[in-house]
């Protein structure tokens, strides 16, 4: 036998004693049976739908139903502008995934306490049954605001997508919407408020090519992105084709984006990036540089930087005739300018200067490199700032966001190619038609991240106290609890929402919540809180029609998938399950439309191809989609180079923010501030609402004395190369390939007895995790740095505050449920923690 054929039957075999391995209740006579592979090797084409910006294609091989081998994109020879997408580990490893031993097998009832994980196998009738009559049930007593639909984005298909529950419920009166996500919730908000834009409206990443200077704060292209399409790729061929690009990059972690890359890392206290932007921004206006080089462009395009600007925008709002702009009008603060808070004066003459000294002591950049930071700003023809959402992701993160929005306005270069604002790039996608969900009659949203308080608070949440949207007033509140939660491709119902411990205790309590539907291929910590368990197919089992996602780069792409195996056991995609479910609901016909999946799908790449129009698509779109599946993949360089607030800047195109300027200063902010409960009403450190951006102190950030003393180190989460988020922690291959371990500085490890491998307890007052010790230098002093996303899995032993230690190492056993002050959103980058060697 061939050596490539030994592999090959090998690796199927592999795949056989894995599927034999998933033990659940389910009856055994389902087991795939382990037998070597005989018939010709078959090729199809399918994607890595996970949340990280790029749905990689995959190249599958299958055998007599059996999965042998997955490749990556190499059909094409690279070039500038059509090349190959290749997939990262976590791509490669999917025959691993789609076999892993906790594969779900077939719909499932919990018989045991919530998240004991003890469940029973029923049929799909009895399922569908159940979820649908208590739907039914729900609706009729407590209204649809009473359904949450948590959202999912594990997996990110076209047609088959946790959206045709969306659908279900529309049909049936809707459900409780929810606005923002657990990635940018802060960054939109502090775009909106800036620039009156998305926060991922920042110059295209290959324009960097076209810049003399990168400001990168928490900016990780090449972890986050690893696609070979990606943004990831894009920034390298950038910096490649840039001459003589200064790059310097602010993190707490010296990242694989850097490896020798940047000019030069200054490594930042979490949380402190209000105080850095603040020094630079002393430093470019108390020298007179804004005032000769830049005021003109400020005064022309933003209003907010001195007490004029603001008095003249107050004046024009309350003469609108515009009841909203009347109402911010009466609270606008002229005194409150962004000049006099720089410099001390004014109102502010008894608060310390921001100068570069003063910011050294906080962010532990030394004053000098500050000061170096601002020239480079103001000699730079093009700056490009970018600011990853990391930032976003800590206490009072609208503020440090806005903050670092300010440096673009200051240099006055907004809207000349190869310069940015500090949003995150802009990346165009090709355009794919999904499953039509209809529209959400339910007028009233909460912010994604305060479902867990609404399961017992909803009733009395308003937008005053909790910014509930949709509602009739500041206090008109949302009337009702949430009673079922539907969680399809969601780790977000335990694992990635904050404080799991906490959440674990809602949860549990069936006084609370009456119904918990979890959809998903997998046992995840979250699926064993559920009721009642419906198995997903994987994507090598589906068939869909799938693009590049969100932040694919500038390649565009698009994946006719074609399954490479039958669905296994009894699993059934999300759009059969939503369909079961729409026969107990009265609405079985509205919802499939009497069409098949082959019909949906049939009819919604007829769609795709005309939207596309087939220009510059390689190769062109066949005629029919089982065309497209024999081919498979299909690729378009969309050649965008936007540019951050061009159509501002030189074309006149008045912003979306009430003055239809750039706001230093909010209007609306003031609004909020002047009418929302904040940190005066619920004496939470650092959670306050201001007009123009300042860096506050905030609760375990820094310089927050409270905590420091029983919890002296900093924990900051990051994205691993070896999952998103929390998927694909279940594959063993990319456990052993990216390891699970908190960074250290040497210098802390001295002083606290570790070497590397060395096993300790992290611990706070909200939990404690046991985790592995890596020593480098690559995390700055008094910074732990841990990869987000491991599975929680609590243990039997008491950890230091009480709590069961969690011995997977998730980081939100550690992290804290307060929603920020403006988006409501999740601050899990801010911690505190100490640590002990176990």
């Amino acid at each position: 036998m061939e050596r490539r054929s030994f592999l090959k039957m090998s690796a199927a075999l592999g795949c056989a004693a894995s599927v034999t391995g998933c033990k659940t209740s389910s009856d055994d006579a389902n087991v795939v049976p382990p037998k070597p592979p005989v018939g010709e090797e078959q090729i199809t084409w399918s994607s890595c739908l996970v949340n990280c910006g790029s749905n990689c294609p995959v190249k599958v091989f299958s055998r007599d139903g059996v999965i042998t081998r997955v490749e990556t994109d190499h059909d094409v020879v690279d070039g500038d502008d059509i090349y190959q997408v290749r997939a990262c580990a976590r791509g490669r490893s999917l025959r691993q995934r789609t076999y892993a031993v906790d594969r779900l097998k077939t719909p499932m009832k919990r018989v045991g306490k919530r998240g004991e994980g003890k469940f029973v196998p029923i049929s799909w009738d009895e399922a569908a049954k159940t979820i649908g009559t208590k739907l039914s049930s729900v609706i009729n007593e407590h209204g649809n605001k009473a359904i949450f639909r948590s959202y999912g984005s594990g997996a990110y298909y076209g047609f088959a997508s946790n959206a045709c529950f969306n659908r279900l419920f529309n049909l049936n009166g809707g459900c409780l919407n929810a606005y923002g996500n657990y990635s940018w919730a802060q960054q939109m908000e502090a775009a909106k408020h800036t620039f009156g834009t998305g926060s991922t409206t920042g110059s295209s990443t290959v324009t960097l090519s076209n810049s003399d200077f990168l400001l990168g704060v928490a900016y990780n292209p090449s972890e986050i992105r690893q696609s070979g399409s990606g943004e990831g790729y894009d920034y390298l061929k950038a910096l490649q084709k840039s001459n003589g690009l200064k790059v310097v990059m602010i993190d707490p972690r010296y990242t694989d984006s850097m490896l020798g890359k940047e000019s030069k890392w200054l490594p930042i206290r979490p949380g402190t990036d209000a105080a850095f932007a603040e020094a630079i921004a002393y430093q470019m206006i108390s020298s007179g540089w804004v005032d000769a080089n830049s005021l003109d462009f400020i005064n022309k395009y933003a209003v907010g930087f001195d007490a004029d600007s603001i008095a003249a925008q107050q004046a024009l709002f309350a003469a609108s005739g515009d009841a909203t702009k009347q109402e911010y009008a009466k609270v606008m603060k002229p005194e409150e300018n962004y000049r006099d808070y720089i410099l001390s004066q004014g109102i502010y003459s008894d608060q310390p200067l921001k100068t570069p000294e003063w910011a050294e002591k906080i962010t532990g950049i030394p004053a000098a490199q500050l000061e170096q930071i601002a020239t480079d700003l103001q000699n730079a023809k093009a700056p490009y700032i970018v600011v990853g959402a990391g930032v976003n992701r800590q206490a009072n993160g609208e503020q440090s966001m806005r903050a670092l929005y300010m440096l673009s306005v200051l240099t006055g270069k907004l809207g000349t190619l190869g310069s940015s604002n500090g949003e995150l790039p802009y990346m165009s996608s090709m355009s794919r038609a999904g499953i039509p969900t209809g529209s959400n009659p339910v007028k009233e949203s909460i912010s994604f991240f305060t479902w867990s308080e609404a399961i017992h608070h909803g009733e009395t949440m308003t937008a005053r106290s909790h910014g509930v949207r949709g509602t009739d007033g500041l206090d008109t509140p949302l009337g009702t609890n949430i009673k079922v939660i539907i969680s399809a491709s969601d780790s977000s119902l335990l694992n990635q929402h904050a404080e799991i411990n906490n959440t674990a205790r809602i949860l549990e309590d069936e006084t609370g919540v009456e119904l918990i539907v979890s959809c998903d291929c997998w046992m995840t910590p979250g699926a064993k809180f559920a009721d009642i368990i419906l198995p997903d197919t994987s994507w090598l089992e589906s068939n869909d029609l799938v693009n590049d996602s969100y932040a694919s780069g500038a390649l565009g792409y698009i994946t006719a998938m074609k399954s490479a195996i039958e669905p296994m056991w009894d699993c059934k995609s999300m759009y059969e399950a939503a369909a079961l479910i729409a026969k107990y609901m009265g609405c079985e016909a509205e919802f499939t439309e009497g069409k098949t999946e082959e019909q949906w799908l049939e009819e919604l790449y007829q769609k795709t191809k005309d939207n596309s129009n087939n220009l510059g698509v390689y190769p062109a779109f066949p005629a029919t989609y089982k065309e497209a599946q024999e081919i498979g993949f299909f690729r378009k360089n969309m050649n965008d180079k936007h540019v951050a607030l061009e159509s501002y800047i030189k074309g006149g195109k008045p912003l979306s923010t009430p003055s239809g300027k750039i706001e230093i200063y909010s209007a609306e902010l003031a609004w909020r501030a002047a009418n929302w409960d904040q940190e005066s009403k619920t004496q939470v450190k650092g959670d306050t609402i201001t007009a123009i951006p300042q860096y506050t102190v905030t609760w375990d950030g820094y310089e927050d004395t409270d905590t420091s003393t029983d919890f002296p180190f900093q924990l900051a989460g990051y994205h691993t190369k070896g999952r998103t988020h929390s998927s694909y922690h279940n594959v063993p291959w990319l456990r052993e390939a990216v390891e699970d371990a908190v960074w250290v500085n040497p210098m802390d490890a001295s002083e606290q007895g570790l070497n590397s491998g060395d096993e300790i307890e992290m611990y706070n007052e909200r939990g404690s995790i046991a985790v592995k010790v890596r020593i480098t230098p690559r995390v700055a002093p008094g910074v732990l740095a841990l990869g987000q996303g491991a599975w929680f899995k609590p243990g039997n032993t008491l950890g230091s505050t009480g709590h069961i230690i969690d011995e997977g190492g998730a980081i939100n056993s550690l992290t804290r449920y307060q929603p920020s002050p403006v988006a409501k959103g999740n601050p899990q980058h801010t911690n505190r923690v100490a640590i002990k060697k176990i």
